[in-house]
């Protein structure tokens, strides 16, 4: 896509959601049964720059370790959102399968080794707890990936997802979803896709209007009378992709920023029981753009990515 003044604000074009931007693939696998399933996100075969940060103080992931900005490779082939808590990384498995036999991977003198980090929500209470997205369902994901416009909703790893937990457990739990939104920025594009499965309700910035939740999880005298009531692992996961060229240290401070985008929605955010989990990746294709600049647009988009998971499913 053209980064002339003339080109369309992609909030207007047919596709506004992360597969508007060149080289970006999303595939679901989903059991709406069970209520589970896993959302892949496959980057430009040669890999983008990654980086990645979980604030949640209850996280589940792969590859975290490889993320942080002094870690050597800086590279992922593709990202993994998956249900299932941590029994779900085993997805990761079917992703990284396919992703070699397709040559794609960092290069080693064994061949390609597919980077494909991985963070997983808590949907375990909500459907069937003995089904949970394994390696074939990783590897259906990949297959079923495209550059159509992402399906939101309670699709993929959104399948299950449930917030308002916080004050009354999973009894008072509502549903969310996987939502994905895009923006430009000076001429770059910059996308999120994103999954509430928090503790505490969404509430809409604009108008402070609830969107998804109880509506007494922002009462602070309610959450401090009934929080020990036992809450079960929640998190939010936050896929953020942008075409503006990006070092690694650059890609994690705007981690940062998306996790500002979580909290900005989400009330409570980032509790001890949530593991609210960001990765950040640049395809490098777009023109350069200042952090500060990207910074908010990540706040934006991720905000709003969450708010249309969860209206996707109200309105299903």
């Amino acid at each position: 896509m053209s980064s002339s003044a003339a080109a369309p604000r992609l909030e207007d074009a047919a596709n506004d959601t992360l597969t508007a931007l060149p080289g970006v693939r999303v595939g679901h696998w989903s059991d709406p049964l069970a209520r589970t399933g896993c959302t892949v996100v496959l980057l430009p075969d040669a890999g983008a720059i990654t980086s990645g940060l979980a604030l949640g103080a209850a996280p589940g992931s792969r590859e975290s370790a490889l993320l942080a900005p002094e870690k050597s490779v800086a590279f992922a082939h593709a990202l993994l959102l998956t249900g299932g808590s941590a029994f779900g990384l085993a997805a990761a498995e079917g992703v990284m399968r396919l992703l070699e036999a397709r040559g794609i991977g960092h290069p080693t003198p064994a061949g390609p080794v597919p980077i494909v980090p991985a963070a997983v929500l808590f949907d375990l209470m909500v459907g069937d707890a003995r089904v949970r997205p394994g390696e074939r369902e990783g590897a259906a994901a990949v297959e079923a990936a495209s550059a159509a416009p992402v399906a939101m909703g309670a699709v993929g790893v959104g399948t299950g997802a449930t917030v308002g937990k916080l004050v009354g457990g999973f009894e008072a739990a509502a549903p969310s979803g996987l939502g994905s939104l895009v923006r430009r920025v000076h001429g770059a594009s910059i996308g999120a896709l994103a999954v509430s499965n928090a503790s505490g309700d969404l509430f809409d910035p604009a108008d402070g209007a609830l969107v998804a939740g109880s509506g007494h999880n922002g009462d602070p005298e309610r959450v401090s009378a009934l929080l020990e009531m036992p809450t079960l692992g929640n998190t939010t996961l936050v896929v953020v992709v942008t075409d503006a060229p990006l070092t690694k240290v650059e890609a994690y401070a705007l981690a940062q920023a998306a996790h500002i985008g979580i909290a900005r929605v989400t009330r409570p955010s980032h509790t001890v029981q949530d593991g609210d989990t960001a990765f950040v990746s640049s395809t490098a294709t777009g023109p350069r753009v200042g952090l500060a600049a990207l910074g908010v647009a990540v706040q934006e988009v991720v905000a709003g990515a969450l708010l249309r998971g969860a209206r996707a499913v109200r309105v299903a």
